[in-house]
């Protein structure tokens, strides 16, 4: 079985779109995932399956709806997609601050002229860099405050999903552990 790290987009986000993630696990469960678990409200599960990823994308998205009356898209990586990740953290000053670095899980990559729009809106000491499907975004002013961290969306144009460094590395705990 393959360990799978899924992360949902847009819920439980300023009181909308709210999921319990007791209801989420149960019914990931009941759809056949094994030791589903949730970190934090914000739609972060690790589990194992032998489906594939799209297989377990495709069941997901099917489900949500029928669940919740809504749709959160969901992004998908493997525990050896998540320790890659990790181990390519170009930052290793955001160990010292780990909200200072934010793993932007892309679905597919950007193209190359909207990575140099994005650049154009860094400001200060924030920058990112981009290797397989992850944008890297180093904020040490604050996600907050970042004229990058707000572009995103508007300039890179794929789907995407954004967690924090400390959240990352606690997910990436939490598979080994399963």
């Amino acid at each position: 079985m393959t360990v799978y790290i899924a992360l949902f987009r847009g819920i439980n986000v300023g009181g909308n779109k709210l999921v319990k993630m007791e209801t989420l696990r149960s019914a990931l469960e009941e759809a056949g995932l094994a030791d589903v678990t949730t970190y934090i409200q914000s739609g972060n599960v690790v589990f194992k399956s032998n489906q594939t990823a799209a297989r377990i994308e495709k069941m997901i998205a099917d489900l949500f709806p029928k669940t919740f009356g809504f749709e959160s898209r969901v992004s998908l990586r493997s525990i050896d997609e998540w320790n890659c990740m990790v181990a390519k953290n170009p930052y290793p000053q955001a160990k010292e601050n780990p909200k200072s670095l934010h793993a932007v899980i892309l679905d597919s990559e950007p193209t190359d002229a909207a990575l140099i729009e994005l650049e154009t809106t860094a400001r200060g000491s924030e920058s990112f860099t981009v290797s397989n499907r992850v944008l890297y975004l180093y904020t040490p002013d604050g996600f907050g405050t970042s004229k990058l961290a707000e572009a995103l969306d508007k300039v890179l144009k794929v789907p995407l999903t954004a967690r924090n460094w400390r959240t990352v590395l606690t997910l990436q705990e939490m598979a080994g552990a399963i």
